[in-house]
């Protein structure tokens, strides 16, 4: 159902309505009558006759007009029976208040699954449970209780009533920015994140969507729905509990699974979504995508009246990855007739003084610059703003008249100015001008290089944005009959974890390079399968008991001779017996071993909140000691394989060091892609580990490989 009824809703019912001051089904219709909303409030009590001039109902159901959304302020135990007389009235949506839901533990989390039932009966939308409410600024709906909430076009969805709260102070102390609706999103028991982003892409009145997220119930819709939305308009993200403290907060306080970071960070951003690290650049951020037009070249300028500043914005944006280009001959000859001799011209362009006597040269070097076709974007750093306060009060006109310039410039040129004011405290009326055109000023200059950096991301994205590049399985489209044959046969035999020599035959029928293995029942099978490969063999015990061979002593390699054969055949056996009394052992598996080379390991597993992902990274002991690896959510593409392997440490590696040849990252690459086709082709598989992988100077060998079906 259309989330506009709820979220644009033209009549409310406050259930819980109260007299007490303190109690928000007070502060509810307090908030409604002061913010002027626009339409009907009805409040509920069976105690209470009337509330602030409200006629009092018994109940929803006894409401003569019909009723859009109810905010209930009770507790949780009485929320079923109050769904059900909403279903009664036929209330579209319901904003739930109350925590003691699926955040407080089993208990909880029935009485949530018993208030989605009943809303789901009655065709009811919820907001929460456990959430601090909503509100539609436009049609001052004011669910929450907060006052003096600035009005713009910044939608803000958020798992934390505190971090929402230091947003809206944020932006009426700082900004000229406000929003334009606001949602608790709580618990995300029925609405889920994916749904609201879809709400607002289609909502005029918004231009940029803001989240503070925990965890998600349903990640990989979300990804499908945010790779539509942030081509459209941005989405910026703060994600929490990135940590495993922060894990373990996130999830008593929303009840969801905060998930791996570093899956969480790179998928979100694979969707075109602007993750932020830091709470005091997720506004700012914000407020500047919503303003300006994105960098189309990633090329950024510097203008500055000091060096110290520049260098250090230099910097900071290369280590975001934008580029800073030298300007064009033509422009740095324009820049040397209005500068003085000292001035540095060729990015980034120091004015050395020449602005100490005329601040309206700023405006004409940032014209000239603007004008430069290598040139994305202008970051201004340092004085701008002060020198009417540090200089001579004269100079603010000047400053005043070079703001309005530069502000009509950004429309002009569609290319986006962000300032870094040293004065930005003192709010002198050259800032506010700058505010005014949508140029954002910031008093750090950390941030202020955030937010043009990220309007560099954002335009990257857009510029690669393919519609085909979705998060999406075509399941079974490229599965091969005998792969289900091998899935099947497992699960008839009650197992969830294949064989090596299974998994290995599922891997080889997607040609993937897995080394051609036996299966030996008794140590002269051993030595005969040995000599068919012609070179030293590896020993590895095989049953469904035994998942960590090493860990059991099944394993022994680099075996040559008929004799080392037979003895490492009758020790494996002994160890794995020794291991697992019970273990049912199926045989010993003889595998040629793989040449020499680089080992990495490849593996995917099912995230709770995204479903299948691929890790890759370097393999062997190493993994352990070193976690050199990169995630991606599944599927992938040969772009995304490549860059999996290039954001390792271990890349280098890859490429030849100290006179080494380079390894066949081609192949490497193409690995990573038929793993994802394995994954898309079998909805079955919970995870699979491929380690380790050894890569060559030509080609790859998989030299061990588990895969676990999931559960049922």
């Amino acid at each position: 159902m259309s989330l506009e009824k709820i979220l644009d809703a033209e009549s409310v019912a406050i259930v819980g309505a109260s007299k007490v001051e303190t109690k928000r089904g007070f502060q509810a219709i307090r908030t409604l009558l002061d913010e002027k909303f626009e339409g009907a409030i009805y409040p509920v009590n069976p105690k209470e006759k009337s509330i602030l001039g409200f006629k009092c109902y018994a109940s929803i159901s006894e409401i003569e007009a019909p009723v859009d959304m109810a905010l209930i302020t009770t507790p949780a135990k009485t929320i079923p029976a109050i769904l059900k007389d909403c279903g009664k009235k036929g209330v579209r949506g319901a904003v739930i208040i109350a925590g003691g839901f699926k955040e407080t533990g089993e208990k909880g989390k029935k009485l949530e699954d018993e208030i989605v039932r009943e809303a789901q009966s009655h065709n009811i939308r919820l907001i929460g449970p456990n959430t601090s409410g909503m509100m539609n600024l436009k049609r001052h709906m004011n669910l929450v209780g907060l006052h003096d909430v600035p009005r713009g076009d910044i939608a803000l969805l958020s798992q934390s009533g505190n971090m929402a709260l230091a947003l809206m102070t944020e932006a009426k102390l700082k900004s000229q920015k406000g929003f334009s609706y606001y949602v608790g999103v709580g618990n995300e028991a029925d609405i889920k994140f994916h749904e609201y982003l879809e709400f607002f892409q289609n909502d005029p009145d918004t231009k940029a969507i803001l989240m503070y997220v925990e965890g998600m119930r349903m990640g990989r819709e979300f990804l499908q729905q945010a790779y539509k939305t942030t081509r459209e308009k941005p989405v910026i993200m703060l994600k929490g509990g990135r940590s495993r403290q922060g894990s373990q907060a996130a999830g008593s306080h929303t009840g969801a699974l905060a998930g791996i970071s570093e899956v969480a960070r790179t998928a979100f951003k694979r969707a075109g979504v602007i993750v932020v690290e830091n709470p005091d650049e997720l506004f700012p951020v914000a407020e500047t995508l919503s303003s300006l037009p994105h960098i189309k070249n990633n090329n950024i300028a510097i203008l500055a009246d000091g060096g110290g500043h520049a260098t250090i914005a230099a910097d900071i944006l290369s280590d975001l990855g934008v580029e800073i280009p030298e300007l064009s001959e033509k422009s740095q000859a324009k820049l040397r007739e209005i500068l003085p001799a000292a001035a540095t011209v060729r990015n980034p362009v120091d004015v050395a003084g020449g602005t100490d006597a005329d601040p309206t040269i700023f405006a004409d070097c940032a014209e000239i610059i603007l004008k430069d076709a290598n040139v994305g974007g202008l970051l201004i750093v340092g004085l701008f703003g002060g020198y009417g306060i540090r200089f001579a009060e004269s100079l603010a006109l000047m400053e005043e008249d070079a703001a309005h310039r530069m502000g009509k410039m950004v429309k002009k040129r569609n290319k986006p100015i962000v300032l870094h004011s040293l004065y930005n405290s003192e709010k002198p009326h050259s800032l506010h001008l700058m505010r005014y055109y949508g140029i954002p000023v910031y008093g750090s200059l950390d941030v202020s290089c955030m937010c043009i950096g990220k309007l560099a991301e954002y335009g990257n994205f857009l510029k690669r944005y393919h519609p085909k590049a979705k998060f999406v399985f075509d399941w079974q489209d490229k599965a091969k009959p005998e792969g289900d044959e091998i899935i099947r046969k497992v699960r008839d035999d009650g197992r969830t974890a294949l064989l090596e020599y299974e998994a290995k035959k599922l891997l080889r029928l997607h040609g993937l390079p897995v080394s051609k293995d036996s299966l030996a029942k008794t140590a002269e099978e051993a030595v005969g399968f040995a000599r068919k490969t012609g070179g030293p063999v590896a020993l590895k015990i095989s049953s469904p008991d035994i998942l960590h061979k090493s860990d059991a002593g099944g394993v022994r390699i680099n075996l040559s001779s008929h004799e080392e054969i037979r003895d490492a055949f009758d020790g494996i056996m002994k160890n794995a017996k020794k291991y697992d009394k019970k273990a049912d052992i199926k045989g010993i598996i003889v595998s040629p071993m793989a040449k020499a080379g680089l080992e990495v390991i490849i593996g995917t597993k099912t995230d709770d909140q995204f479903g299948p992902v691929i890790m890759y990274g370097l393999g062997g002991i190493m993994v352990e000691i070193l976690k050199d690896v990169t995630f991606r959510v599944l599927p992938v593409s040969q772009t995304y394989a490549k860059k999996m392997i290039e954001e390792t440490k271990s890349f280098a590696i890859l490429n030849g060091i100290r006179g080494k040849s380079p390894y066949d990252k081609k192949a490497l690459t193409r690995i990573l892609l038929l793993c994802s086709e394995v994954i898309e082709s079998y909805p079955e598989i919970q995870e699979m580990d491929l380690n380790p992988v050894i890569v060559h100077e030509v080609g790859v060998s998989i030299v061990d490989a588990r895969i676990i079906l999931k559960k049922g």
